[in-house]
């Protein structure tokens, strides 16, 4: 619990992947990948309980063998290339009789997360009284440098007036990096979105900001892994 109240931690992996086929339970360091995600909820200090939602068989076996509840199976509508999170998440909490105040949503794709980032992550939440709340990390490379090709010529995808500002003229940009999502569940069913006009941010830096989306990510990814060694 934190500040009194109940936190769900709720994991979404489903079985099908096409960019990183078995992505979720392919071995990382040793260990499947899912497990990673795993071990930082465990480690964490305020998670009340700990779920899976997935329609994978393996997928569930593995969670539930490293300390992962898989209260039900995912129906095959809701684990498709377009399947909403949102829908997922609502069937989850539809699916559980106990009531929860927060969610923590966690994705097997950020490997490097902690049991502290988790903490740290939710203890942020609560001193800023957030409803809805994301990771989020710098963008290297500004938007104003960005580019679609029409008609075989570069257009900006924003319109800067051809000014050409220097990049320290350039306010800061961000993005989602999908390691870690937090929610007052009542606000969240309202919103039905974690991208809303009270979404507050919560910048972190270094290795948790790799989300593994494609093999190349998931090479740095090894490399990383490597590095850490006996930090693992």
């Amino acid at each position: 619990m934190i500040n009194k109240r109940k936190v769900l931690a709720l994991i979404t992996a489903r079985a099908g992947s096409k960019g990183i086929p078995g992505k979720n339970i392919k071995f990382l360091a040793g260990r499947p990948l899912i497990v990673w995600t795993i071990a930082a909820a465990r480690q964490s200090h305020y998670v009340d309980r700990l779920i899976i939602s997935s329609d994978g068989t393996d997928i569930i076996r593995i969670a539930e063998e490293y300390g992962c509840e898989a209260p039900f199976v995912r129906p095959a509508a809701l684990a498709q290339d377009d399947s909403s999170s949102m829908d997922v998440i609502e069937h989850a909490l539809a699916n559980l009789s106990e009531h929860f105040d927060y969610l923590l949503l966690l994705q097997p794709t950020s490997p490097f997360r902690t049991g502290d980032d988790i903490d740290c992550f939710l203890d942020y939440c609560i001193e800023n009284d957030a409803d809805i709340a994301v990771s989020v990390s710098k963008l290297k490379k500004h938007p104003m440098y960005m580019y679609r090709i029409e008609n075989d010529r570069l257009v900006s995808f924003l319109d800067n007036g051809n000014v050409q500002l220097r990049r320290q003229d350039m306010p800061p940009a961000y993005e989602h990096n999908g390691a870690l999502y937090f929610a007052r569940i009542d606000r969240l069913l309202h919103e039905r979105s974690f991208n809303t006009t009270v979404t507050m941010p919560y910048i972190t830096e270094g290795v948790i900001n790799l989300d593994i989306d494609t093999p190349e990510d998931w090479d740095y990814a090894e490399l990383i892994a490597s590095r850490m060694g006996s930090h693992l």
